[in-house]
């Protein structure tokens, strides 16, 4: 990591979006709230002839058993995220104890899944918790990158994948032919193996702003792409275990699209893809009944958002509480030292 360790504090203001940003920054923003507006539209269009009564029904219709599902695979799912600050960490060459490792991880993730913008908001969660550790402002925003990457080739091999075997689902969404699809899938997987290639020949780093990241070797990009899979498997799991019986939806093309919904969440802006990723499913899946898909996005947003973003605040309270009392302990003790030091 090139990046000269004085004024970390003043560089770890860098990740705050500048409003001095250029115009490629401007009109990616404009095309995000665009496309949430437009996905707003289309969400109140799939949504308003849905009975509220019939949600409610489709709710009740979820067994005990499907959330307990759902919320093991919501656990699957936070451990693999711990997996991502663990390769990062590898490629950082940073000694950092996984209980530490899992509390940012699993902080940073479900403050960010909910709150949006996972630079800003994930990259502070990780600042405030491996700062104590040593870890530079330069070494975190580092770290919060290369995870970004582990997820983006996961989801790149399940989109790319999804294409391929089952281009009609996402066909629903984008509106090209399977064939189409079929290429766009094949560009994918190809892109991923050139870039393992890339990566492969020589140790490489890409400059973002003022960042010089060193990109992970080629042993820590197979398990970056095999990590993000599973996570993403897994994650798509809390919702289809939410389906009713008889949907009939293979889970590979239903992981393909809750992939696409993620990314165009991500596009949009908005906090959590809200809005955005409903209405992708909700386009994609016309087979089950949409108060039945209501229901199980509620749910989903229960088990995946809601309840680990809870979770978080609340273990951030406690290591806020505990490194409080830890300083005051030891400042209560330092004097007590100096006394015993003076006494003859």
């Amino acid at each position: 990591m090139n990046v000269a360790p004085e004024r970390t504090h003043a560089r770890y203001r860098g990740l705050m979006p500048s409003r001095s940003g250029g115009g490629g920054s401007k009109w990616a923003t404009i095309a995000g709230v665009v496309l949430f507006g437009l996905s707003l539209a289309v969400l109140w269009t799939l949504i308003r002839e849905a009975s509220v009564a019939d949600v409610k029904t489709a709710l009740r219709a979820v067994s005990p058993e499907q959330f307990l599902f759902a919320l093991l695979c919501t656990v699957v799912s936070y451990l693999l995220l711990t997996g991502y600050d663990a390769l990062a960490l590898r490629q950082l060459r940073a000694d950092i104890p996984y209980r530490t490792t899992a509390l940012a991880s699993f902080t940073s993730y479900a403050v960010s899944f909910t709150l949006g913008f996972p630079l800003v908001t994930g990259g502070t969660v990780r600042y405030w918790i491996y700062a104590p550790r040593g870890l530079s402002a330069a070494k975190v925003a580092s770290l919060t990158l290369i995870a970004g990457v582990t997820f983006l080739l996961g989801m790149g091999l399940v989109i790319g994948t999804g294409l391929i075997v089952r281009p009609e689902e996402l066909g629903r969404i984008n509106a090209l032919p399977a064939t189409v699809n079929r290429l766009i899938g094949a560009a994918l997987l190809v892109g991923i193996l050139l870039y393992l290639v890339w990566v492969a020949m020589k140790r490489r780093a890409v400059r973002i702003q003022r960042w010089l990241i060193q990109l992970p070797t080629l042993p820590v990009s197979l398990g970056q792409l095999a990590l993000g899979t599973l996570d993403v498997f897994a994650a798509a799991g809390v919702l289809y275990v939410l389906l009713p019986d008889g949907h009939g939806i293979p889970f590979t093309s239903f992981a393909a699209v809750y992939a696409f919904a993620c990314i165009l969440g991500i596009v949009s802006h908005s906090p959590g893809g809200l809005g955005v990723f409903e209405a992708t499913m909700l386009l994609a899946f016309t087979q089950v009944p949409r108060e039945s898909m209501i229901g199980a996005l509620l749910l989903f947003r229960l088990c995946y958002y809601l309840l680990p973003f809870v979770v978080a605040l609340a273990l951030l309270g406690a290591y806020e509480i505990a490194g409080r009392v830890a300083r005051y302990r030891e400042g209560s003790e330092a004097p007590e030292d100096e006394e015993a030091g003076r006494t003859p």
